[in-house]
């Protein structure tokens, strides 16, 4: 597990200013004993999440937006060179939720689905699949010259098995899958491997809201999560970084 591969290699990760990715790129700076890990956040990184080394550089840009992601992959070629490895990360959940998880009665409609607004609920898929398909197509161009690189994509255990209260981020996330099985059949006869991660359940920032309630303790929902997860825990965002 010593990833000397990793060294010198330049990696952009988008959604850096998160949990899971904050700690992916104190993984892979770790890893490759190097500076070149570039981190894309809604808002510039003024300094990295965790340790010192989490980041060398990090951009604002809108992942969703082809010239934001090209003046961004300009700006890394210049400073930290061609980039080697992709983890396209950036993901929301809150938007586009529902208030109660099942319809048990005609009642309830205002908190149902048939009150969803299709404004948050096409943000979530801009993000979630949008979010992961144009910094796909924008930030691998060095790798398809070089014919070599990789792409990881952040999914999730959703995209398998959709959790109630939150129909966009699930249904975003079965896209990142789909895309991805398609964009590594796509991509292999110029050596870029596509694979995804599918975390399960972890407390991230966008989670906090339905997991905890105003005083900080387990909400019903998350107590059945809890009480259906083998080790009766959460994830650790450290258990992803091999």
């Amino acid at each position: 597990m010593s990833f000397d591969d990793l060294k010198g290699k330049t990696v952009a990760i988008t959604g850096g200013g998160g949990v899971l990715c904050g700690a992916f790129a104190e993984a892979f700076v770790e890893a490759g004993r190097a500076w070149r890990c570039s981190t894309f956040a809604a808002k510039r990184l003024k300094r990295p999440r965790r340790r010192p080394a989490a980041a060398r550089s990090a951009w604002s840009a809108t992942c969703f937006r082809r010239a934001s992601l090209e003046a961004a992959a300009g700006e890394i070629r210049r400073r930290l060179g061609p980039i080697d490895i992709l983890v396209n990360g950036a993901g929301n959940v809150a938007a586009a939720t529902t208030g109660v998880e099942q319809l048990g009665d005609p009642s309830e409609l205002e908190q149902s689905f048939y009150a969803l607004d299709l404004q948050p609920f096409q943000k979530t898929f801009d993000l979630n699949f949008m979010g992961t398909l144009l910094p796909s197509q924008k930030l691998t161009l060095d790798m398809v010259e070089r014919r070599k690189g990789a792409i990881i994509n952040i999914s999730s255990m959703n995209a398998f098995r959709p959790l109630s209260k939150i129909p966009a981020y699930s249904a975003a996330k079965a896209s990142v899958s789909n895309f991805t099985e398609w964009l590594a059949v796509h991509l292999a006869p110029v050596g870029i491997r596509v694979n995804a991660l599918a975390p399960g359940f972890f407390l991230t920032e966008q989670l906090l809201y339905l997991a905890k309630d105003a005083q900080g303790e387990w909400t019903p929902r998350y107590q059945r999560v809890h009480a259906q997860t083998p080790m009766g825990r959460l994830g650790n965002p450290d258990e992803l970084k091999g």
